[in-house]
């Protein structure tokens, strides 16, 4: 058997190829000054948690199938007598993704997931936070091929946010681009 530990197909890519086109792009001094995928954030919602416990536990393992990693419960943060909400009561789920796990989801997610998308024209470059995370929208849990259609009660979304160690959006957009994310305008930048 062989000693070399297992290596994701995009972290190869990354330190082979992302990280020499950013240097080259933005003038480093050092690759280490290149930006880095820090962590990946699935975050969802759960509408009628608050009557309905059963659902939170529903998106708590459709979360868990999707990332490979176990998610956990969001709590409320405080009391809301007209949404019938207490404070610390199960509102959502969420889970975050570091590392191996990172990349082999964000590997599923640009050549499995969103090619599902019906009508897929790439991903809006507009969700920027202005401090180099990106943060995207989900309409269909079901575009992972993990999620068994048969078994889902009810079609819902979930946000996925990437953080990045990127200064600015422009850098954090050239290195999710150079990642293989599928951005609308993308072919619109490459041939200027």
């Amino acid at each position: 058997m062989s000693t070399k530990s297992y290596s994701p197909r995009l972290a190869d890519k990354y330190t082979k190829e992302v990280v020499p086109a950013l240097v080259k792009k933005f003038s480093y001094d050092t690759v280490m000054q290149a930006p880095k995928l820090e962590k990946i954030c699935l975050n969802r919602g759960v509408n009628g948690a608050v009557t309905d416990k059963k659902l939170i536990d529903i998106a708590i393992d459709e979360l868990t199938t999707i990332s490979g990693q176990k998610a956990v419960a969001t709590m409320s943060k405080k009391d809301i007598s007209n949404f019938k909400l207490r404070k610390d009561m199960p509102i959502g789920a969420r889970v975050t993704l570091r590392g191996v796990k990172m990349f082999e989801f964000l590997d599923r997610l640009i050549s499995v997931a969103l090619p599902r998308v019906r009508d897929f024209k790439g991903i809006s470059e507009k969700s920027f936070d202005g401090r180099g995370n990106y943060t995207m929208g989900v309409t269909e849990q079901i575009i992972f091929p993990e999620i068994d259609i048969d078994k889902v009660n009810k079609i819902t979304g979930l946000d996925i946010t990437f953080v990045t160690t990127a200064n600015n959006d422009e850098e954090a957009y050239e290195l999710l681009k150079e990642l293989g994310m599928p951005f609308k305008n993308a072919a619109k930048t490459n041939s200027n």
